[in-house]
């Protein structure tokens, strides 16, 4: 029997805030959780500067070799935010001023002082594309191709999500479960590697951690198939007991 087609996405952080430690971003995991319920995997994420040439590097390895993109960050209303001009040159096209951006800007900003010819930076997209609706703030994410180009402010990157949701084409999402057991990792590793040899199309995450002075692991069992997570918990919780170690459902 064929394998189930597996659709994945990468994403590409923009900004020199992130890679200096001023900023800690908290778009990895949020997309992470979205995608999965979308029956999409997050694949690779690569973090960059706000530069045009690694902006552009970055997007055209990855959108080649997954089959979405996501990018956060730079699409503010300063000079620095350089990210739609990098994207446009990546594809080849020209960048323009959207005109349902410019209306839904315009809007926003009737009360807010004004629409300032800074403020419709945030209107630019490359020529072509068509827009993600933005709830918080006014100013629209853009999408173009298999690219996705979404604000960097965690909160507004949830809200342009939310206004994705249910449009990607995906599989079937990604089904978790955890067991723990205060044990070394390197103690059980032959259980994790056997038992998960034993269920095709399942994998176990081992995550060990060291708390209230004792070592301690959480296995957490994943596979698109509810069916075979739970086949798969069941083996490895008795092979682990069979072993003397006491399980705790749901993790430590």
């Amino acid at each position: 029997m064929a394998s189930e087609r597996i659709w994945t996405a990468a994403l590409v952080v923009i900004g020199d805030e992130i890679l200096s430690g001023r900023t800690q971003d908290k778009n990895v995991a949020q997309l992470a959780t979205w995608l999965n319920v979308q029956g999409i995997r997050l694949a690779e994420v690569r973090v960059v500067a706000d530069r045009e040439e690694a902006i552009v590097e970055a997007v055209n390895t990855l959108r080649a070799r997954n089959d979405y993109l996501f990018t956060t960050g730079g699409i503010g209303p300063t000079h620095d935010d350089i990210t739609v001009d990098a994207i446009a040159a990546a594809l080849g096209v020209g960048v323009e001023h959207h005109p349902d951006a410019m209306a839904t800007l315009t809007r926003y900003y009737e009360t807010r002082g004004g629409l300032t010819e800074a403020r419709a930076r945030m209107a630019r997209v490359p020529v072509g594309a068509g827009l993600i609706e933005n709830r918080v703030s006014g100013a629209p994410g853009i999408r173009i191709a298999n690219i996705f180009i979404m604000a960097g402010v965690p909160h507004i990157t949830a809200g342009m999500l939310d206004a994705l949701t249910g449009t990607l084409e995906g599989g079937r999402p990604v089904v978790s479960r955890t067991i723990g057991c205060w044990v070394g990792e390197s103690e059980v590793a032959d259980i994790l590697r056997a038992t998960e040899k034993a269920h095709e199309e399942v994998a176990i995450g081992s995550y060990p951690f060291f708390r209230e002075g004792r070592t301690g692991a959480n296995f957490v069992v994943r596979s698109a198939d509810p069916a075979r997570v739970d086949a798969c918990l069941a083996d490895l919780t008795a092979a682990l007991r069979a072993a003397g170690r006491e399980v705790i459902d749901d993790g430590i």
